[in-house]
C-alpha cells in the first residue's frame, strides 16, 4: 500500500498581473522575442474586451506539423485552418478550407475541393498548391522547405502516417493539385480514417510565402507564424505570454473577440488564484482537488472536457533490466494505480488495463482486466527475472501539467514510492517541456518517462497506431512486434466496424502483456472560466477555436 501523498495546497499569494489590451498592430513584423513578464501596459484584462487564456506553459512552437505538445497546438488552432475541421464539442468532421471531399472507388485516392477566395494573414492566396507545399514539406525528407537540416523532424507524420516519402511504410505516396483548387492524395492502401487525420490540430496551413521567408526559424519565437485563421500572431514573449488580433477578414466571419492573449502560468494553482483575481479570462488543466475551491467562487464556472485521453508510463526495453518483459510487468504490478488517481484526481478519472479511452469501448477487448497490484508478487518476478535487491532507474516527469496528469511531480513521487517498496531505487529528472519531448527520440532514450496522448480523432487508430505501429516506438528504442504492426494495419484498411473491432482487441492484448506504455489514467480534464465568459465549448480533441468566444 502506498502512502498517500498530501495534496497540493496553492500557497500562492495572488499577483494581479496588469496586462495590455492596447497593443500596436504590427502582425507583419517580426517580434522581439522577451523573458521578462513584467512590462505590461495599464489597463486591466477584467475590465476589457481582450480575452485573457492561461496556458500551463510556452509553445514549443507554432510551426505547424512539427509539434506534438498541446501547448503548441491551442495557439496554434487560433492561426491556421486545416483541410477538414470538426464540430464544437464533437469529433465530427466539417468543412474547413475543403468545402467537400470524396474517396475513390478503390479508396486509395481522396480529392478535397478548396474553398475560393480565402488569404492567408500576409495577403497572399491560398489554393491548392499552398496545401501541396505543406504537405511535402511535412513527408518529403528532400522538400527544400523542410530545413531537415536544421534539425526538423515533423516526427507526427510519420506516427500518423507510417513513414516519409521513400519509406516502404509511408501510406502516402503523392499530392496532386488537378486544378487551382483541387488537391489529390494517393495512398498506398485504403485508410478510411484519412480525412479525420489530416483535419487533426498538428496540420494547420501555413503560407508557403512566410515559410520561404523565415527558412527553419518559421514559427519560433521572435519569427512568423502565418495562417488562414480567425486570429492573427502579433507577438511572443518567451517565459510571459503571446498576444494574437482578430483577421477581420477571416472567411467564417469577423472572431467575436479583438484581441487573444496567451499567458504562461506552469502551475495549475496559480492560474486558479489569477482566475479568480480576474487576471485571466479562462484556462485549463486545473488541479482536480481544486474542484470545491472553484465551485466556491460565485465568479467563476467550471468546465469539464468529455475525456478522451490516456495518460501513461512508458518502459525503454532499450534500458537493460526493462528489456525482460517480466521487468515491464513487474513494475506495472507493483504501482497502485487505482489509489494513485484516488488521491490525484478527485474522481475525475478512472484507471483499468485498456490504453484506449472508454468511449472508444466497441473496440476494446472486454475480456482484458487488468495489471493486478501485488507488491509481494512483483518482488518474486523481478528476483526471478535476475533482479533480486532491484535496479537503478532514471524516471522523468512532465515540468507541465496536461490534461492527464494535472500534478506530474507528486505524482512521479507516488510512482518512486511504490517502485522503492519493491527494491527499485528511483531517481527523479525533468526538463524544459520542449527538450522533454525532443529528447526521448535521442537514442537511447529516457528510461522511464510519464507522458499522455489527447485523441486528436474519433478512431482508435489514432490511440493504437501512432504509439505501437510503424515509426511509433522511437521513444521506446524502435521496439517491434510483427504480429502488432500486422494487425493495426489490417485494422486501418478494415472498413467493417466488427472486424476492425477484433483486430484491435487482438492487438490491445499484446500491447497489454507487453507493458511498455503502462496506462495509468483516462481522466475527465478540469477547466475553468469567469462568469462573464460566453462561446466557450471546449472539444474532447483538447484543443478548439477561441473565434466564437467573448465577454459579457
Amino acid at each position: 500500500m502506498i502512502r498517500r501523498l498530501k495534496r497540493w495546497q496553492a500557497a500562492l499569494c495572488v499577483l494581479v498581473a496588469i496586462l495590455t489590451v492596447t497593443l500596436s498592430n504590427c502582425a507583419q513584423q517580426a517580434p522581439t522575442p522577451s523573458t521578462e513578464g513584467g512590462n505590461s501596459p495599464s489597463g486591466s484584462p477584467a475590465e476589457s474586451t481582450a480575452l485573457v487564456f492561461g496556458s500551463p506553459g510556452d509553445p514549443k512552437s507554432l510551426e505547424p506539423g512539427n509539434v506534438e505538445d498541446g501547448n503548441s497546438l491551442y495557439v496554434q488552432q487560433q492561426i491556421y485552418d486545416r483541410i477538414v475541421d470538426y464540430k464544437d464539442g464533437s469529433t465530427e468532421l466539417e468543412p474547413a478550407l475543403a468545402t467537400e471531399w470524396s474517396a475513390s472507388d478503390d479508396n486509395l485516392t481522396w480529392t478535397f475541393k478548396l474553398r475560393e477566395g480565402v488569404k492567408f494573414h500576409d495577403g497572399t492566396e491560398f489554393n491548392a498548391e499552398a496545401i501541396k507545399v505543406n504537405f511535402e514539406r511535412w513527408w518529403d525528407p528532400n522538400h527544400p522547405l523542410g530545413f531537415r537540416d536544421a534539425g526538423k523532424t515533423y516526427a507526427i507524420w510519420e506516427g500518423l502516417f507510417g513513414g516519409y516519402k521513400g519509406d516502404e511504410d509511408s501510406l502516402l505516396q503523392a499530392v496532386n493539385t488537378p486544378d487551382e483548387y483541387t488537391v489529390e492524395f494517393v495512398l498506398k492502401q485504403p485508410f478510411a480514417a484519412f480525412p479525420a487525420a489530416i483535419g487533426s490540430a498538428y496540420f494547420g496551413i501555413a503560407s508557403p510565402t512566410a515559410i520561404e521567408q523565415a527558412g527553419a526559424d518559421y514559427g519560433i519565437a521572435g519569427s512568423q507564424a502565418i495562417g488562414t485563421g480567425p486570429f492573427k500572431f502579433v507577438e511572443w514573449r518567451t517565459g510571459d505570454r503571446i498576444v494574437l488580433e482578430a483577421n477581420p477578414d477571416y472567411w467564417n466571419g469577423a472572431p467575436k473577440s479583438q484581441e487573444v492573449v496567451f499567458r504562461f502560468i506552469t502551475e495549475p494553482a496559480s492560474r486558479l488564484a489569477e482566475l479568480r483575481a480576474a487576471s485571466i479570462d479562462f484556462t485549463v488543466d486545473i488541479a482536480p482537488d481544486q474542484l470545491s475551491e472553484l465551485q466556491s467562487d460565485a465568479n467563476l464556472k467550471e468546465v469539464r472536457r468529455p475525456p478522451f485521453n490516456v495518460g501513461y508510463l512508458a518502459l525503454n526495453p532499450s534500458y537493460e533490466p526493462l528489456a525482460k518483459k517480466e521487468v515491464r510487468q513487474a513494475i506495472a504490478m507493483a504501482l497502485n494505480r487505482k489509489q494513485i488517481v484516488d488521491s490525484f484526481w478527485s474522481g475525475l478519472a478512472t484507471s483499468d488495463g485498456q490504453f484506449m479511452p472508454s468511449s472508444l469501448k466497441q473496440y476494446q477487448d472486454a475480456n482484458l482486466g487488468d495489471y493486478e497490484y501485488n507488491p509481494d508478487q512483483a518482488k518474486q518476478m523481478l528476483a526471478d527475472a535476475g533482479y533480486p535487491n532491484g535496479f537503478p532507474l532514471e524516471l522523468w516527469y512532465m515540468p507541465v501539467s496536461r490534461p492527464y496528469f494535472p500534478t506530474p511531480k507528486p505524482i512521479a513521487e507516488a510512482f518512486a514510492a511504490d517502485l522503492q517498496a519493491v527494491g527499485i531505487q528511483v531517481t527523479l529528472n525533468t526538463k524544459d517541456w520542449a527538450a522533454y519531448l525532443d529528447d526521448r527520440y535521442k537514442p537511447p532514450g529516457y528510461q522511464a518517462f510519464m507522458l499522455g496522448w489527447t485523441g486528436d480523432y474519433g478512431d482508435p487508430d489514432n490511440f493504437m497506431y501512432y504509439h505501437f505501429g510503424p515509426g511509433g516506438t522511437k521513444d521506446l528504442g524502435n521496439w517491434e512486434n510483427p504480429e502488432v504492426f500486422r494487425l493495426l494495419e489490417e485494422a486501418r484498411q478494415e472498413s467493417e466496424e466488427s472486424e476492425r473491432a477484433k483486430l484491435y482487441a487482438q492487438a490491445e492484448k499484446i500491447i497489454f502483456d507487453e507493458a511498455l506504455r503502462v496506462p495509468i489514467v483516462h481522466s475527465e480534464p478540469l477547466l475553468a472560466q469567469r462568469a462573464n465568459l460566453i462561446g466557450w465549448t471546449p472539444s474532447p480533441l483538447s484543443t478548439e477555436s477561441f473565434e466564437t468566444v467573448s465577454k459579457s
